[in-house]
């Protein structure tokens, strides 16, 4: 703390002496532009005439003698005039960075609602207060979302152990219980020891989509997309689905381990939120200075007000189906990656059923290369 006031005097101070040397040198300017040409004209007076420094009975005044001399007086008296005016005007101007530092102080993690509010005049400083009360708006935001994101976390871990601990708490608790019973409780444990497993690592491949594009490489959402759906059409065929692609090429830029994992998310979701002969069709393309990528699915009606809140963690169409089978992280994970990419999505509900998600990237080649 002491060290901070030390460094907030030191600024005035440097101000204080930038402001009063500007004074100073400006009294001496106007001082020397006086005083000069009155010597040369006493240098010059033609012979015969009164000395300037002679009062006469016609005439008074002031000599060059007497100027000089008050003009260094002046100089003097001009030091501590400008260090006071230089020390007061370089407070004023440090008044609205001392309101920013003291409220900065203030807000904290847990007080994050609190802004600078700094009103009139908009200077630098002023926009420099507008700027952090931005940055202060999507920290709170930001906390806020994270907030929520542990706890829904928390909750969607814990049910699967709580399962898992009743499972075996009963079958142990049997006294009656025989091999096929133990192999019946142990194969139980395994499947939901998958859907925990599973679910990290949907949590982790949030949190790696959300940790931004660290990998900028030239692909093909055509090859991308290809993999993907070869790798999908056993899923599909149990379900019964019809797994389709239009792939024709659509070079973009971006981490390819991302760009799969956005692909591969979009396509289980809509295999899985789909019925029994329904149909899933991906697209690719490019349409001038964009690629997209198009996933089309049938399946149940999704209301319009309900489409965003699924790209949130954990939110689900029907959250009061707690099946095994999702996690409602798959959509959440494509925005994350979305965004790292700096890429737009748009999604509307069909009429009929399902859903229609494209996302829009640049066409072209990483960020690196192109500049």
């Amino acid at each position: 703390m002491t060290s901070r006031r030390l460094t907030r005097r030191s600024l005035r101070k440097r101000l204080a002496l930038v402001y009063a040397a500007g004074v100073y040198a400006a009294g001496v300017l106007v001082l020397v532009f006086v005083d000069l040409p009155l010597a040369g004209i006493q240098e010059t007076r033609p012979a015969g005439l009164p000395e300037p420094g002679t009062v006469t009975e016609t005439e008074s005044g002031i000599g060059l003698p007497q100027l000089l001399t008050g003009s260094a007086v002046a100089l003097v008296v001009l030091v501590p005039v400008a260090l006071a005016l230089g020390w007061y005007v370089a407070g004023r101007f440090l008044d609205p960075l001392r309101a920013i530092t003291a409220t900065a102080k203030i807000i904290s993690a847990g007080n994050l609602h609190r802004r600078l509010d700094l009103g009139e005049p908009t200077d630098e400083l002023t926009e420099l207060g507008h700027t952090l009360d931005d940055l202060f708006a999507r920290l709170e935001a930001s906390f806020d979302a994270q907030r929520h994101f542990v706890a829904n976390a928390s909750h969607e871990l814990r049910t699967p152990l709580a399962g898992l601990r009743t499972l075996l708490e009963v079958a142990l608790a049997d006294p009656d219980a025989d091999a096929d019973a133990l192999r019946s409780a142990c194969q139980e444990a395994l499947a939901l020891g998958g859907y925990q497993e599973r679910l990290v690592e949907a949590l982790l491949a949030l949190a790696t989509s959300e940790r931004g594009v660290t990998r900028w490489d030239t692909l093909d959402l055509a090859d991308v997309a290809g993999g993907v759906l070869a790798s999908r059409r056993d899923q599909a065929t149990r379900r019964g689905v019809d797994l389709a692609g239009h792939l024709t090429p659509a070079v973009t830029a971006g981490d390819p381990g991302l760009l799969e994992s956005l692909v591969a998310n979009l396509v289980d979701n809509a295999i899985r939120h789909n019925h029994a002969g329904g149909h899933v069709k991906v697209t690719t393309r490019t349409s001038g200075t964009q690629v997209a990528l198009t996933v089309v699915n049938s399946g149940p009606v999704v209301p319009e007000d309900q489409i965003q809140r699924l790209f949130q963690p954990f939110q689900k169409l029907a959250p009061e189906r707690h099946g095994r089978d999702g996690y409602g992280l798959g959509l959440a994970i494509v925005s994350a990656v979305t965004q790292a990419h700096h890429a737009t999505l748009a999604a509307r509900a069909r009429p009929e059923g399902g859903l229609s998600i494209t996302v829009r990237f640049t066409h072209g080649s990483p960020p690196s290369q192109g500049q």
